[in-house]
């Protein structure tokens, strides 16, 4: 009997996996992968066989039968821009993500690995839902300031409308009836404006738009960097590593980990509380920017992501944009169930499975 939901989310240096029977979470796991055992591969595409084995090992671990698997269920790449919602993969969506359409991360496995995985058991077709280019911006959100770049709609799209719609059903609302600002703060911070029930403006987290944060160096001035580009000191890969990877906390402190960051402010590091107080200020800069958008009509300002786990951090967010509107915080990422709840609606019939074209 088919009943199981399989649920695949690769990271940068993870790939997390959870198997769902109807609402019960059956076992997550994150699978960890060290820089030594990634560092065997050139290229993230050519990671696909062996984080496709690995989540094969961990389902016999785990002693899930592959044939009980009723839908198989990705988190969505780098694609075309699109609207929100769940996606049968198709031919083309397959091309798009082996091509790195939109840019190259190892989330483009996701929709990868679970159409190979349904093909293996016999499975008509496999989904993603909410990818990271879920697109939804008003016009007005695109306009950069130059003609020669337009602002792009690249983000934790799959976390930031699970929670929304989380909270919505906690206060007896629907999402479609609310104003939501949503600040996603991991390794990457994206702040959203959600507008009933669209994220009309939102900074390009990918590529480090924004925030600072423990990896990503956020907004920088242009000037500088201009400079810095045409000094002869670094290479077109050391500026893209200097933005994303070795910005942020790790350019300051030589860690990307916020909680060691946050150990190391308690103790007395004055740097290291510097930088977790500068962060907060400029996730607080951005939801003030955000609740202009909503024109001062906002019901709520979440905070999630493995960041809103801090007590600190979070404080210092409060202390800058409470009077706003009330700050609900709801740490760590709600992705595997965010998928599985895809999942559950595309079995159940209640959602519109979307063509990708």
């Amino acid at each position: 009997m088919k009943k199981y939901i399989l649920a695949i989310n690769p990271g940068a240096t993870s790939t997390k996996i959870a198997v769902y029977e109807d609402k019960t979470n059956i076992f997550t796991k994150n699978i960890k992968h060290t820089m030594e055992e990634l560092s065997q591969f050139a290229t993230i595409a050519d990671q696909y066989d062996y984080r496709k084995q690995v989540i094969l090992d961990e389902l016999k671990n785990q002693n899930i039968d592959l044939n009980s698997i009723a839908i198989i269920i990705g988190r969505g790449g780098l694609i075309k821009p699109i609207q929100s919602g769940a996606y049968r993969i198709n031919d083309l969506m397959k091309k798009h993500l082996k091509e790195g359409y939109n840019g190259v991360h190892a989330c483009n496995l996701g929709g990868l690995i679970a159409d190979s995985l349904a093909q293996m058991i016999g499975l008509p077709e496999a989904f993603i839902a909410d990818p990271v280019v879920v697109d939804e911006m008003d016009d007005l959100a695109r306009i950069s300031g130059n003609a020669a770049f337009e602002r792009l709609s690249i983000f934790h799209a799959l976390n930031q409308k699970a929670i929304a719609r989380t909270h919505a059903a906690a206060i007896g609302k629907r999402y479609e009836d609310l104003n939501l600002i949503v600040a996603h703060m991991g390794g990457g911070i994206s702040v959203g404006a959600h507008r009933k029930g669209k994220v009309v403006d939102v900074n390009q987290a990918l590529d480090g738009e924004g925030p600072f944060s423990p990896e990503r160096s956020g907004t920088l001035p242009m000037n500088q960097v201009i400079k810095a580009c045409f000094s002869g000191k670094y290479t077109y890969e050391d500026m893209k590593k200097m933005m994303v990877g070795k910005g942020g906390t790790y350019s300051y402190l030589g860690t990307n980990d916020a909680y060691e960051v946050e150990k190391r402010a308690k103790a007395g590091d004055e740097k290291a509380d510097l930088l977790e107080r500068a962060m907060a200020y400029q996730v607080a800069k951005s939801i003030g920017a955000n609740a202009a958008v909503l024109q001062g009509k906002v019901d709520a300002i979440l905070i999630t992501g493995g960041i809103a786990h801090g007590k600190p951090i979070v404080d210092h967010i409060k202390s800058y944009v409470s009077w706003i509107a009330p700050v609900a915080v709801y740490p760590g990422e709600d992705e595997m169930e965010s998928l599985a709840m895809n999942a559950r609606m595309i079995l159940n019939k209640t959602i519109e499975i979307q063509e990708y074209k």
